[in-house]
Formats: structure tokens, C-alpha cells, sequence
């Protein structure tokens, strides 16, 4: 009888020793699963991070090279608008700056040469280029044809009064 009890306890602990182990091997896979989870979140949230603070910085430098591009553009653009009003006072200008006139659109001034002196010879139209870029729009190009091909022509316009 003391033999059946005792391979009783055997088949026990061998039961207990078995689920212990299936128990602590599971146990270990959770805990080896929740780990790597975890880790995997932590190295997400790090990459998510720096991308982020690598985007801001990104943001930051992109918006300063936007604004100083577009201030050197207004600079530009103002510099030119300054030297078509200008030119007639500068050394370079080959006409009397009496004679020129400021339009501005389509063409930049009108040249009326010799007027000053009484002598008109010839009537100019002048565009002014400054910077990189001196190419002539549509527009300036279909003013420079038409002159060019003789469609410039003189009228009078008289208004009624209407008392």
C-alpha cells in the first residue's frame, strides 16, 4: 500500500513537475511577447519622435530659405521698378531726360527725342531690364512688333461738352 501512495506522489509531482513547466514555458512566451511589444512601441515612439522634431526643423529652415527667397525677389522687383523711374537721370541714358516719359505698361517710357531743343527727330519706345532675366513679356513683344512693322499711328479726340 505504502508503494501504490508513494507512485501516487510520483505521478503527482511528475503531473505538477509537467504543468509547472508548460505553465513557466508559456509564462516565459508572454513575457518574452509583451517585451519585444514593448519594445518595438518604445523604438517606434523614438523614430516618431525625431521624425517629428526632424520635420519641425525641416518646417523651419524651409519657411526662412521661402521668405528670404521671396524678399530678394521684392527687392528685385522693386529695385527695377525704382531704376524705370530713374533712368532717365543715369549717365548711360543715351536722351535727354526732358524727353522721356514715364509710362510704366506696356512700355516702359516714351522717348520723344529732341523735344526739349525744339528739333523732335524720332519718337523712342524704351524698355528697361534690370536683374537675370531680360527677356521681353508677350505683351512688350507685341508693342516692339507692332512699331516695328510701322502700326503706330497719331489721333486727336475731341470731346463735347455736355452744358
Amino acid at each position: 500500500m505504502l508503494e501504490l501512495v508513494i507512485l501516487l506522489l510520483a505521478v503527482a509531482i511528475v503531473i505538477l513537475a509537467w504543468k509547472y513547466l508548460r505553465l513557466f514555458t508559456t509564462m516565459e512566451e508572454r513575457a518574452h511577447a509583451l517585451y519585444d511589444e514593448w519594445r518595438s512601441r518604445a523604438l517606434e515612439d523614438d523614430v516618431r519622435e525625431r521624425v517629428d522634431l526632424l520635420h519641425r526643423e525641416w518646417t523651419i529652415q524651409e519657411e526662412m530659405r521661402i521668405r528670404s527667397d521671396a524678399i530678394g525677389k521684392s527687392e528685385a522687383v522693386i529695385r527695377g521698378k525704382m531704376t524705370e523711374h530713374l533712368i532717365p537721370y543715369f549717365p548711360e541714358f543715351p536722351f535727354d531726360p526732358r524727353d522721356a516719359r514715364f509710362l510704366g505698361t506696356p512700355v516702359d517710357l516714351i522717348v520723344f527725342d529732341g523735344l526739349s531743343r525744339g528739333t523732335l527727330s524720332r519718337i523712342v519706345f524704351v524698355e528697361v531690364k534690370t536683374g537675370k532675366r531680360g527677356a521681353l513679356s508677350m505683351r512688350e513683344r507685341q508693342v516692339r512688333e507692332c512699331v516695328e512693322k510701322g502700326l503706330v499711328s497719331y489721333e486727336i479726340l475731341h470731346m463735347k461738352d455736355d452744358k
